[in-house]
């Protein structure tokens, strides 16, 4: 599992930052990619990195405002020019399939697969798929706005190939059925239950996604013991007065959230073009001083969410 950062920008696109998009990389779990809206000139962003619109199988929209849209009706008529793609559902509030199927209405664009809208109204599971479930809630901005959960589900533990041993049991189906924790019997008559020769779970990884909002409860119930936490950082610590006049948050803001929700790391983006170079760094080390583990990400930025009990 893997995030990277296609556009950190707040409003408008600069020199140094595209708009709104973030990929959530399944690759591995699922060989998917979910993006998480989808900024003016996102598809320019895919090409500088190994990412194929053909792996793209969800689109989540937290809100309708324009740097978090306004790429999607070029993405999308690009996808069909790969091949046999598949369907992709659109995740938004409402208006966006009113958005999309105008644009390509009105710019005679026809798609050559399916997409499936699905319209977010209150919180809650959105998404339950292949061992990941979505979960939103809704944030406080100027219109509608929603931030996202994902959530993996536990992995069953390690086959305890010292305790099994003793029963010399060769590589074969047998050690399957073990590993998945069903019962066998042995050649001998000996009955083994899977369960008792398993360690522990693992608990599978979470990433919690806040684009703009205030500071609001419903935040600290999405991030709740996240690995990552993507948080928009529009202001810096000292201007929480502006921010709310905005309807946007501040990098204290962001880490207070990660400090009392048991996040593992805090990436701070949706950056305000006032930012620029070591401006930017300002935000990062006002919210270090709270949340040490953060990180000001920029655009093309990765970060890998290692499973829980392995090395990063």
């Amino acid at each position: 599992m893997e995030i990277q950062f296609l556009g950190t920008g707040a409003g408008q696109p600069s020199k140094q930052r595209n708009v709104s998009s973030v990929a959530l990389k399944l690759l591995d779990e699922l060989n998917e990619i979910w993006l998480f809206d989808v900024g003016e000139a996102t598809q320019h962003q895919i090409l500088r990195t190994n990412i194929r619109l053909r792996k793209i199988t969800k689109i989540f929209i937290s809100h309708n405002h324009g740097d978090h849209i306004f790429g999607l009706p070029g993405l999308l008529s690009t996808r069909s020019f790969q091949g046999d793609v598949g369907p992709l559902t659109i995740y938004g509030p409402a208006g966006i399939e009113q958005f999309v199927k105008i644009s390509l209405k009105v710019s005679r664009t026809k798609v050559s697969y399916p997409i499936k809208f699905v319209e977010l109204s209150k919180p809650g599971l959105i998404c339950q798929d292949k061992g990941f479930r979505v979960y939103t809630d809704r944030l406080d901005h100027r219109i509608p706005s929603f931030g996202f959960r994902v959530v993996e589900d536990s992995h069953p533990g390690e086959l305890l190939i010292d305790k099994l041993a003793k029963y010399n049991i060769p590589n074969g189906p047998l050690l399957g059925k073990l590993k998945r924790g069903e019962q066998v019997t042995l050649a001998d008559g000996t009955v083994l239950n899977g369960k008792d020769f398993l360690g522990a779970e693992k608990p599978g990884r979470i990433v919690t996604i806040i684009y703009d909002t205030r500071s609001t409860p419903s935040i600290a119930r999405l991030a709740k013991d996240a690995d990552v936490l993507v948080h928009e950082s529009t202001f810096a610590g000292n201007e929480a007065k502006m921010a709310h006049s905005y309807y946007h948050s501040t990098s204290v803001q962001a880490a207070k959230i990660a400090k009392e929700e048991n996040v593992k790391k805090l990436c701070l983006s949706h950056i305000s073009a006032r930012y620029m170079g070591s401006k930017a760094k300002k935000l990062e080390s006002q919210a270090k001083k709270v949340f040490p583990n953060t990180i000001l990400v920029n655009d093309f930025d990765q970060v890998n969410i290692p499973m829980k009990g392995s090395e990063e």
